[in-house]
């Protein structure tokens, strides 16, 4: 997370709101030979308490569970120039939004991982609207339960939620408008807007 206070100002909420929303991340625990890395699809739970995702069996995260973990959920990013701001003295910078959620991970029984899969293709689903919604159901019988037999469940019990919104805070309003202006419709440019 970056240091400067003035782009960790978002409250919990609003950290969990992204991390929900965005349903994607980085998982990483510490194995023997230094950090392993999975990015997987997460469902966020309301209260913000845990993260459900699941894993293939060969994923090399398994061998370290239980374990610390961090879920890195990252949002738009992008390079910007000082040329922009459109006053002197600036530097190059990246501005980004990430979102860390730390905690315990620990497998669950296998007896939730389909009501877990079917969670996640809904609430995916539901963001493709007006396409109709796929069901497990239109799948050839049997396909369904091969696949489950290659991945596992696991619950992320989260102890703290840590976020950065880095989209040029510490920058004068004209300067921020300059910005967003030479970056166009990119999505940095309005996550940097919706943060004037």
């Amino acid at each position: 997370m970056h240091p400067n206070p003035a782009f960790r100002k978002s409250p919990a909420e609003r950290n969990l709101a992204f991390a929900r929303d965005r349903g994607f991340g980085t998982l990483s625990v510490n194995g023997t030979e230094g950090p392993i890395l999975a990015h997987i699809p997460f469902m966020l739970s309301p209260d913000g308490r845990h993260a459900d995702l699941h894993l293939a069996r060969s994923n090399a995260v398994i061998a370290a569970v239980p374990a610390k973990a961090v879920l890195s959920v990252t949002g738009p990013d992008g390079y910007i120039s000082p040329d922009w701001y459109g006053v002197p003295d600036q530097v190059p910078t990246w501005n980004y939004i990430a979102v860390h959620l730390r905690g315990d991970l620990n497998p669950l029984p296998l007896d939730v991982l389909e009501g877990h899969l079917h969670d996640v293709s809904a609430h995916f689903e539901r963001t493709l609207a007006p396409k109709p919604i796929w069901l497990p159901a239109k799948m050839t019988a049997g396909v369904m339960d091969r696949m489950m037999r290659m991945i596992l469940p696991f619950r992320l019990s989260i102890s703290s939620v840590d976020g950065t919104w880095k989209l040029g805070q510490n920058k004068s309003a004209e300067a921020r408008q300059g910005a967003i202006a030479a970056l166009g419709g990119a999505a940095i440019g309005v996550a940097m807007q919706d943060e004037m």
